[in-house]
């Protein structure tokens, strides 16, 4: 049984090895591995773009709390140890000072607080924090997308979605790709993920889960990039993921302004794509979910 709710405020805990314990966390749930899946650490450290080190210390926190077991004898290594499928990520891992202070930098910006050219030397005394702090913060909004370092010095932000010219051309470029992706020759269902995408869907329409703007980003990137990846063709997923990662900084400002019945709207119109999927019917499917992004367009 998995202890949860342990006490992660020690000394010798960074807040990079309790980001990456939340990602390992959510992974497992989010992609529904079961119990008994084997887990590598290298292959986390390259998905998470860290070392090996955060990831060790991070299984090992989880072997505490009874979420990661070493498998059982002659095989080496890590399995998951339990079903988290309905578990909530914040019983079992907290938000880490560099994830909360991540979010607020991405709130600013989506606000207009913060502009899109910035220097280290400014974010500095903004957010009472170290140079190596700013520095790895800027280089997770690098990896993703969203900030490339300029010639010289400085900082740029990605160009937001907040005006309507670049919602237009958002909508118009992810109906181009993502409807492609179900046609991709190699478009593989992917049982589990499926399975996983649409549990998620279900907690929010059975009144289990009352979703946060960070929790219903994670839904719905789910089954846009979850889609994409089982097309086949990374190009495909990588650029559902940028996507994702630029409506990322704008909805982080303007999820309030989402009703809950148009969560619910989504929710269903995102299920009857799956189930159009499942079915072999991609021609449907296709229709579904070019016009679920043309009505999203509108929103």
């Amino acid at each position: 049984m998995a202890s949860v709710g342990q006490d992660d405020s020690r000394d010798d805990i960074t807040p990079l090895q309790i980001e990456v314990m939340r990602g390992v966390v959510e992974l497992i749930r989010d992609e529904g591995w079961a119990p008994g899946t084997r887990l590598s650490v290298p292959d986390l450290a390259r998905r998470f773009g860290v070392s090996r080190s955060p990831v060790t210390v991070a299984l090992g926190l989880l072997t505490e709390r009874g979420i990661v077991a070493a498998m059982p004898a002659p095989h080496r290594g890590l399995q998951v140890a339990v079903d988290l499928r309905d578990m909530d990520v914040a019983d079992i891992a907290p938000s880490s000072p560099l994830d909360d202070l991540y979010r607020r930098i991405m709130r600013d910006r989506a606000s207009g607080d913060l502009p899109q050219d910035v220097s280290e030397a400014e974010l500095i005394p903004r957010y009472d924090i170290s140079r190596g702090v700013v520095r790895k913060l800027l280089m997770r909004f690098a990896a993703e997308g969203l900030a490339q370092r300029q010639p010289g010095h400085g900082w740029r932000f990605a160009d937001s979605l907040d005006s309507m010219d670049g919602l237009r051309d958002s909508y118009e470029f992810r109906i181009t790709v993502e409807c492609a992706a179900l046609r991709s020759p190699r478009f593989r269902i992917n049982t589990g993920q499926l399975d996983s995408i649409r549990r998620m869907h279900r907690r929010i329409l059975d009144g289990a889960l009352q979703p946060t703007g960070e929790e219903w980003f994670r839904v719905n990137a789910s089954f846009h990039e979850g889609l994409a990846a089982m097309s086949g063709n990374r190009f495909y997923r990588d650029a559902i993921h940028q996507q994702n990662a630029l409506r990322r900084m704008q909805e982080a400002a303007s999820f309030e302004e989402l009703s809950a019945d148009r969560i619910r709207e989504s929710c269903e119109e995102h299920l009857a794509v799956l189930d159009a999927v499942e079915a072999g019917n991609m021609d449907w499917a296709e229709a579904l979910l070019r016009q679920h992004l043309k009505q999203a367009a509108e929103y």
